[in-house]
């Protein structure tokens, strides 16, 4: 194993020039300690083209394998109580930032970071939800620890063509609420209503600045992949006692508001992060990943690329140009 050569798709930048393509490495190469694990399927979020290009300034260690999340088998357990053949799942933490990540035949992963596959669920399936599934699911989780419940009235999801977008749509949708999903595509109206959406709004129903510090009161909860002057749009027209569960900045980083929804409506901003998410809780979260927060269908969702397509689909990612899920096969 320690002559083997693999593929991997890596990321360098010296402070003037930067390059990224696949290239063969060897382990030698890869983090020196963890639990050997092969990579069966990874995914490409919006923080993997972030980590691949310097002006995302996300990438941390020069070069790296990016990556954020995957899905494969232990080869080399490394000492730790996994067993050579069990499947497991990593992500967040400093995966594929700070440390090598999962664009590769092989990574190495500590053992504390590693989460078993749970039953009923294939490594693929895993990597269609990948990290923005299980951040879809954090969000509707968070809402629901709020007390919503689909009896409440409609739930909106901005970005619902992106990566945690689709998968909140799904998820919201199989557990029977009634979802309205903004996008900026038109052309994306029949796969957000495959998905379950109810209705579909044009994203700059929410996107334009409104000086009104209240708007009629229409959605229960909201899971906001966007940020900026969609999330401030968002407060002024949630229900009495609603909220939105905010996982995305693609919109913007800030965002202007005044306290009116929030004391004369009671409404609430739930921050949502599954980068440095407690270890029982991920395990509880996939849990209902592979149960009833499932998304339907998941053997006929995600575009299946390897390591070659990368440098494109990474591209289209950060022009907003992606729909849906890319799964990354590395050994392809």
């Amino acid at each position: 194993m320690s002559a083997e050569t693999f593929p991997a798709f890596v990321f360098s930048n010296d402070g003037e020039n930067s390059t990224r393509g696949v290239r063969m490495i060897g382990l030698s190469d890869i983090t020196p300690e963890g639990v050997l694990v092969e990579v069966e399927w990874s995914s490409v979020n919006y923080k993997d083209a972030l980590a691949s290009t310097a002006a995302g300034k996300v990438a941390r260690i020069s070069p790296l394998i990016p990556g954020i999340d995957m899905a494969g088998r232990v080869v080399d357990p490394a000492g730790s109580s996994f067993a050579v053949g069990d499947r497991v799942i990593a992500h967040g933490y400093d995966f594929g930032t700070a440390e090598h990540g999962a664009y590769a035949r092989f990574c190495r992963v500590s053992a504390e970071s590693l989460i078993p596959l749970p039953s009923g669920m294939t490594t693929r399936d895993a990597m269609v939800i990948g990290t923005g599934g299980f951040t879809a699911a954090m969000s509707i989780i968070a809402l629901e620890r709020h007390g919503l419940r689909p009896g409440n009235g409609p739930v909106l999801v901005t970005g619902a063509t992106g990566g945690v977008g689709s998968m909140a749509v799904s998820m919201l949708a199989g557990l029977g609420y009634e979802v309205v999903a903004s996008s900026g595509k038109a052309s994306a109206a029949d796969y957000l209503a495959s998905l379950g959406a109810a209705a579909v709004i044009d994203r700059n129903e929410l996107a334009a600045d409104d000086p009104r510090p209240l708007q009629t009161m229409t959605y229960a909860g909201a899971v906001d992949c966007v940020g900026g002057t969609t999330l401030a749009n968002i407060f002024k027209r949630l229900k009495y006692g609603g909220a939105v569960a905010a996982s995305g900045l693609t919109g913007g980083a800030s965002f202007t508001s005044t306290v009116m929804p929030f004391i004369l409506r009671g409404v609430s901003l739930l921050g949502v992060d599954t980068v440095q998410t407690p270890m029982p809780e991920r395990i509880a979260c996939w849990a209902r990943l592979a149960t009833d927060l499932k998304p339907a269908g998941l053997a006929a969702i995600g575009q299946e690329i390897d390591l070659n397509a990368l440098d494109e689909v990474l591209t289209t990612i950060l022009k907003g140009g992606v729909t849906g899920r890319y799964v990354v096969k590395p050994t392809a």
